[in-house]
């Protein structure tokens, strides 16, 4: 690959490990991707897939929680994992930006929002407090906060949610950063700001040019965002493919799942959405084998013994999966579960 070519965030390999009283949380299992400069990927998988543990690592916030860390990430060729602390915090907030989950614990609630991103600033930008402080007001009008010179003055608990996490988009993009992740961005916002929040993000990217990596649970929240999703279970990418690929032809049972519970307007009102059966896997003491089969209805005997890696889809230009099932016989499976839910719908 020529460096022209190169991209611009390649995670290798990543695994991270918590030794605990009751064992060892394998919370990052072997997990490679990567990413383009100005493109978006969407990390999606249920509570406790690792979505959030493998960003966190990306920008170094599972060293001091005693994490055994392996792998590389590469940032433009730099590998992140072996920068020095002082080197990290020049690369976190500046290079790479985090939009955390909860805004309302992110931000300080005894410091004013203009005052924390003008903070944010002046740790990477040689520039006075008045400087930072004009900056800041007009990072909130960039992300469309009313009456951002007065706002800039109020304190956390002072904004709605929606408005708090404009806030913390500001305040990510202080730097203007080459790559932002997005941890769950919408989560406790109702459906409209919900909106408001995914197209304030797609709009920025587009002025600024940043890649974007936006973790959820929810496949329909990186449906527009996303040109490329990763599938995560156990610790693990199980299925990834462009976006148009996840929606139409997806290849895991793990990700039918996930599909199948999205909720449609076609579907009768009465008719009930089709969770996945069972729970998450733990982490200390994962299932032998292939990790979903405890769950997968087309499970056979010998898939708890065999533990699949991710292997290309036939015909399908850069989509992986990992299952032990044939590739005809996932075509066959989703045919039939596509075709019941169309008549359902009808």
């Amino acid at each position: 690959m020529s460096a022209a070519a190169e991209p611009l965030l390649r995670v290798e390999d990543l695994r991270v490990q918590f030794p605990t009283e009751d064992g060892v949380v394998h919370a990052v299992d072997g997990v490679s991707y990567q990413l383009a400069a100005g493109a978006t990927l969407g990390i999606v998988g249920e509570s406790g897939s690792g979505k959030s543990v493998a960003s966190l690592t990306t920008i170094g916030l599972t060293r001091t929680q005693g994490a055994r860390i392996s792998g590389r990430i590469l940032l433009q060729g730099q590998d992140l994992l072996a920068l020095s602390e002082r080197r990290l915090r020049q690369v976190r907030g500046n290079e790479v930006a985090m939009i955390f989950q909860d805004p309302l614990s992110s931000l300080h609630p005894f410091f004013k929002v203009g005052a924390q991103i003008a903070e944010a600033i002046r740790a990477h930008r040689d520039c006075s407090r008045a400087q930072a402080r004009r900056r800041a007001v007009e990072l909130l009008e960039l992300v469309g906060i009313p009456e951002a010179q007065r706002r800039a003055g109020a304190y956390p608990h002072e904004f709605s949610g929606g408005m708090r996490q404009r806030a913390m988009i500001a305040m990510a993009l202080a730097n203007e950063p080459k790559l932002l992740i997005a941890d769950e961005p919408t989560t406790a916002l109702d459906v409209t700001v919900q909106a408001q929040i995914l197209a304030l993000l797609r709009r920025l990217q587009g002025e600024l040019g940043m890649a974007i990596v936006i973790i959820t649970h929810d496949l329909g929240v990186v449906a527009e965002m996303a040109q490329e999703i990763a599938v995560m279970y156990a610790g693990r990418i199980v299925e990834m493919a462009p976006a148009e690929a996840i929606f139409a032809r997806p290849e895991h049972p793990y990700t039918w799942g996930l599909l199948r519970s999205i909720p449609t307007l076609q579907a009768p009102r009465e008719q009930a959405l089709v969770p996945i059966g069972g729970t998450p896997p733990s982490l200390i003491s994962p299932p032998s084998g292939c990790h979903f089969h405890p769950r997968c209805a087309y499970a056979q005997p010998d898939h708890a013994r065999i533990d699949p890696g991710l292997e290309p889809v036939a015909g399908e230009r850069g989509h992986t999966v990992a299952c032990l099932l044939s590739g005809e016989e996932r075509r066959r499976i989703w045919s039939q579960l596509r075709g019941a839910q169309g008549e359902s719908s009808a």
